[in-house]
């Protein structure tokens, strides 16, 4: 059963470690750090991490995997056994807030459709009886000109449905999003989503601590939380 989840996104400017500078968007951070620390406050029996990765299956990955973020520099080339980047920066997270209580570490393929992203999230909610969420996904990439894809007018209205679902507690609408749109819009945060909407129940309390573009990729950092 989920107890809480929040959702941040995973950019390699979130670590030092990756842009050999200071915290890029250090606003970013602090919320994301608030929102992992309302995560933690419920003292839950266990965490799992959920994020995309560029593999073609979703996989687990053992609970002890050192988040090492120098291996996603840009000059470095991931090994197999490397987390992905998403799960890499969320066990960063709890590393960083003190959290040593058990934890499941999920990747869900980019390519997955809705309908597995959903079982998956309700496969997730029953690892432990009482469970914490934290989803790392990114929105798209394309909101300017120097984004990592270029601008795509369909970008911001993308994003604005995304944000307005998660306002608005509405998990269907995160179901609904299209597949191919969020391919298009480089949305890599698209799977996870979906997980979150079949791991979570329907309507939740929410509440947006952080919603920009800088650089022009949407970032969302959102806490939401079972209605009793």
């Amino acid at each position: 059963m989920i107890v809480r989840a929040a959702l941040c996104p995973s950019p390699p400017l979130l670590a030092s470690g990756v842009t050999g500078q200071d915290v890029l968007v250090p606003e970013l951070r602090d919320a994301c750090a608030a929102a992992v620390a309302w995560l933690l406050a419920a003292d839950p029996d266990a965490v799992a991490v959920l994020g995309p990765a560029t593999a073609t299956a979703t996989a687990t990955w053992p609970p002890g995997s050192a988040p090492d973020l120098s291996m996603h520099a840009p000059a470095a080339y991931p090994g197999p056994s490397a987390l992905p980047l998403a799960l890499a920066i969320g066990a960063q997270f709890l590393d960083a807030a003190g959290y040593s209580g058990p934890r499941v570490l999920a990747s869900v393929a980019e390519s997955a459709s809705a309908g597995a992203c959903f079982e998956l999230g309700r496969e997730l909610a029953a690892a432990a009886p009482r469970l914490a969420l934290l989803v790392m996904a990114d929105g798209s990439a394309r909101r300017s000109a120097a984004a990592p894809g270029y601008l795509d007018d369909r970008a911001e209205p993308f994003d604005a449905t995304v944000e307005q679902a998660f306002r608005d507690g509405d998990l269907s609408a995160l179901t609904a999003l299209d597949p191919d749109l969020a391919r298009d819009l480089l949305a890599a945060g698209r799977p996870a989503w979906q997980a979150l909407a079949g791991a979570l129940s329907p309507d939740p309390q929410t509440e947006i601590l952080y919603s920009e573009a800088p650089f022009g990729v949407a970032y969302l950092v959102a806490t939401l939380a079972p209605r009793a």
